[in-house]
């Protein structure tokens, strides 16, 4: 009999709610944290600052932000990998995550493997630019040029394994060119380097690049967008100049611990694409010259998280970039 008990008890008791867990139907009762692997004032963290205050009025809850920055991106990823996955901490992040994988950075977690995808917000261009004195019109003209340097061009990159650095190895890999990548800890850097003229060309995110096309400080020569940018119309696309299927926009994304539940993430995404909708957000977030995508889902996040890290496995295999 009280063998009997004990089985029935313990059958009762399994299925209760473990404490400290999240009940995906009472999501979210409390403030969200939100990783942003990124410092202050850069691109992706102006971006989760803009959407934070409607979210909060959606979710009904306070959004806590972090900039946890470093590392390409990977010190924040490892915070959000370690914890519970409750909905209650997420990652902001950006295709670099996806890059200093495929170059084989040593990590504490895996991708996509330590992650639960919630959705991708925006892709973010990059635009060919060059120093003016130079006098190029086109990425072809950067090829001539560096034929006729025997090669010895110089493009710098905002930090190895970041999206600038990948982009002019994808370059690299689809044209046969040579060049010398020129590192730098940062976007900011890169391009006072590139004013300054010590370096020939680089890609440069768009936020960064477009305001100083604009002040003639450097030329650009395309953008990696699938169509020409609203706030730069007269920058054609590598596509339109025979660079088929180029591949270099980058997806800037939020992602959950492992085994968050899908409840959770498609509440979240939910309300991300209802406040990308908002016609006031998309004026704020127009200067940044990003290409919403506001469609997103777990589920298609995900195939495009998998998609991803193979095209850069890829390119680091062809162009043989190693780990620093």
């Amino acid at each position: 009999m009280m063998k009997r008990r004990l089985l029935i008890c313990a059958a009762a008791a399994a299925t209760l709610p473990r404490t400290g867990l999240t009940q995906p139907s009472s999501y979210p009762n409390k403030p969200i944290r939100i990783v942003v692997a990124w410092p202050p004032g850069s691109l992706i963290d102006v971006m989760v600052r803009i959407i934070s205050e409607p979210m909060r009025e959606i979710l009904k809850q306070p959004l806590i932000i972090e900039n946890k920055a470093g590392a390409t991106g990977a010190i924040g990823a490892d915070i959000v990998a370690g914890a519970a996955p409750d909905g209650y901490t997420l990652l902001f992040t950006s295709a670099a995550l996806n890059m200093v994988t495929a170059m084989g950075v040593k990590q504490n977690f895996k991708v996509p493997d330590s992650f639960t995808p919630v959705l991708n917000l925006a892709w973010s261009p990059m635009v060919l630019v060059s120093y003016p004195p130079l006098g190029l019109k086109t990425p072809q003209d950067l090829l001539t040029l560096s034929k006729a340097r025997n090669g010895n061009v110089f493009f710098a990159n905002s930090g190895n394994g970041s999206p600038s650095h990948f982009t002019a190895e994808l370059f690299r890999v689809r044209t046969g060119m040579q060049a010398t990548s020129v590192p730098f800890k940062g976007s900011p850097q890169a391009m006072n380097e590139q004013i300054a003229g010590r370096v020939d060309y680089h890609f440069a995110v768009s936020s960064t690049a477009l305001p100083m096309v604009r002040d003639g400080r450097i030329t650009a020569l395309a953008v990696t967008s699938r169509n020409r940018l609203a706030a730069a119309p007269n920058i054609p696309t590598m596509e339109e100049l025979g660079y088929k299927d180029f591949g270099a926009r980058y997806w800037n994304g939020l992602l959950a611990p492992k085994g968050t539940p899908s409840e959770i993430t498609e509440k979240i995404a939910a309300a991300v694409n209802q406040v990308l909708a908002d016609k006031d957000i998309q004026a704020k977030l127009a200067p940044y010259a990003n290409e919403m995508d506001g469609k997103s889902t777990p589920r298609s996040f995900d195939a495009l998280l998998k998609e991803d890290l193979d095209n850069w496995l890829g390119v680091v295999k062809a162009a043989n970039i190693k780990p620093d």
